[in-house]
């Protein structure tokens, strides 16, 4: 789950695409999507959203900044360049990349941040396990235990999803009907099938070693992992606690897998690579044991082997149901 598709659950479920176009109009005429890219991001000039979101920064597209991630924070945070006052610029007040940019950066925008551990003046935090919103009054939204789906991540994107419905004055009853029906993405931690016991999971979505820690920490049970794809420059220590705490099997999927054979080759008993999908779900068929899980998320992009991430994972899914 993303904040991006909580936030367009809200419009199909609830008719707001004309509030959303008044509001986010300059973000419809840059790309035809409230999203922006980090490519994108790169050409602004006039680019002005009435309310941004900056979920977290954690090093990606390296390759594409010199391998120099103080630059493509700065890239990130173009996003905000042309707002005012009169603008909010939504973001992780426990990303310290973000708090560490905005402590030497003036930024001109309202800042709205959002916390699972910091009570704050302004912005949405956690009181007792409530979302709690803050901006002008105080407004309780609902428990985290009504959330449909589980986990710190999806917590996160729920409170910056429920933070931009709340400035665009939606109902506070509108906004937690939405949370408590959505259902996730496709190709983000999407449960596929359960085949002996054996739970497979899509998490193709995952194309940064960031997606893929969430991915990672969710796990509840062993985890036969599929990872790899075109390296971005990734740093993969982050990942090192839970491969060896849950991880009982690699599989690199990549053209070139070397670098992942150097970090976790001696982390599991079972590390092999293949170029192929199908080649892939066989192994991990033969691997995964009764209570196990398969899960793909590779934490790179997709375009050695696959069109995109969305045919990654669609060739995932039609993999496992043919096992």
């Amino acid at each position: 789950m993303d904040t991006f598709h909580i936030h367009m659950h809200l419009i199909k479920k609830n008719d707001l695409t004309n509030l959303i176009r008044k509001v986010t109009y300059r973000i419809f005429k840059f790309k035809r999507s409230p999203t922006c890219s980090i490519f994108l991001l790169d050409r602004i000039i006039k680019f002005r959203p009435n309310i941004a979101v900056l979920t977290n920064i954690t090093p990606d597209h390296l390759d594409r900044y010199d391998n120099k991630f103080e630059n493509y924070i700065a890239s990130k945070f173009r996003i905000a360049m042309n707002q005012t006052k009169d603008d909010f610029l939504i973001y992780d007040a426990d990303d310290e990349v973000i708090n560490a940019y905005l402590q030497t950066h003036k930024i001109q925008s309202t800042l709205m941040p959002f916390s699972l551990t910091k009570t704050l003046a302004q912005g949405t935090f956690l009181r007792q396990k409530e979302i709690i919103i803050k901006y002008k009054k105080e407004e309780q939204i609902m428990p985290t235990t009504n959330l449909a789906l589980e986990g710190k991540h999806n917590i996160k994107n729920a409170m910056a999803a429920a933070t931009v419905a709340h400035l665009l004055k939606i109902r506070k009853d509108t906004i937690r009907e939405s949370l408590e029906c959505f259902q996730g993405a496709e190709h983000r931690l999407e449960n596929v099938l359960k085949i002996n016991k054996v739970q497979y999971i899509n998490d193709s979505k995952a194309t940064n070693v960031n997606a893929t820690y969430f991915a990672l920490e969710s796990m509840d049970a062993p985890t036969v992992w599929i990872v790899g794809g075109v390296d971005k420059g990734n740093d993969y220590t982050q990942l090192y606690p839970f491969v060896n705490e849950k991880v009982k099997a690699i599989i690199c999927l990549g053209v070139d897998n070397q670098k992942l054979f150097e970090n976790f080759g001696n982390m599991v008993d079972v590390i092999v690579e293949t170029q192929y999908m199908s080649e892939a779900l066989k192994i991990a068929y033969k691997v995964a044991e009764a209570g196990d899980n398969v899960l793909l998320s590779p934490a790179c992009a997709s375009f050695d082997l696959f069109d995109n991430y969305e045919d990654r994972g669609r060739q995932f899914k039609e993999a496992v149901r043919k096992l």
